[in-house]
Formats: structure tokens, C-alpha cells, sequence
């Protein structure tokens, strides 16, 4: 499935993100994880998990009903990045950038980092 078209809640964000960190988990441990992490009930957790199957962002295995992600975190980061210059920037990147680097909590080593990536991009 094309990654592009699956739009992840932050609800289903908390199951892929332990799925992105853990790597394959069983249903059970990403439930035990989200109650801690968020008070979340099982059936809570289930619920979400089965939201993911039918969007096609995780896959169940057997046995043990395993969760395996399909989408990487950074199809799932370029999907919401480009919905944020879309709904925020009328589709203008350099907007965002400008928003970004106009924050005055920027720290050195960040606008050092920036920097760099730009002078990155700039050799393309």
C-alpha cells in the first residue's frame, strides 16, 4: 500500500511509535506499554491496533498476534510534514523554514544544524 495515503490519528501514532522503536511487538506488550505510558485499557489498545490493520500501517502475525509495522516512521513524518506546509503554509515550504528558524528558543548547535542542512540541499 501506498504510504502516501494512509493519514495516521495521534492515537494510532502511539501504536506505530512503539513499533518504530521496538521493532515487531506482540498486541499484548504494545497494551501493557500504552497503560502505562497513557492509562490506556486494553480494549483501547486492541481497538487502535485493529484501526491500523485496515488502514494497512501494521500487519497482525501469527502466533502470538505479532504487529508489524508497514510504513517507516519517515513516510509517516513526510506524510504529516507535507499536510502541515499544505494547511499551514498554503504549500510553501520556505514558509515553514522561515517560521522555524524566526523562533527565538532556537539553540546554537540547532541553528548550526540548519545551516548545514541547507548548504546540504543547496549542492543538489
Amino acid at each position: 500500500m501506498n504510504s502516501k495515503l494512509i493519514k495516521l490519528f495521534d492515537s494510532e501514532l502511539k501504536v506505530m511509535d512503539i513499533l518504530w522503536n521496538e521493532g515487531d511487538t506482540t498486541a499484548k506488550r504494545i497494551a501493557e506499554i500504552l497503560k502505562e505510558q497513557v492509562g490506556w485499557s486494553k480494549t483501547t489498545t486492541y481497538t487502535v491496533i485493529k484501526k491500523c490493520i485496515d488502514k494497512g500501517a501494521l500487519e497482525r502475525r501469527e502466533p502470538n498476534f505479532i504487529c508489524h509495522s508497514l510504513i517507516t516512521k519517515a513516510e509517516a513524518q513526510d506524510l504529516e510534514t507535507t499536510e502541515l506546509i499544505n494547511k499551514m503554509y498554503d504549500g510553501a515550504a520556505d514558509q515553514l523554514v522561515a517560521s522555524i528558524l524566526g523562533r527565538k528558543n532556537l539553540s546554537t548547535e540547532e541553528i548550526l544544524k540548519l545551516k548545514q542542512l541547507v548548504n546540504d540541499l543547496s549542492k543538489f
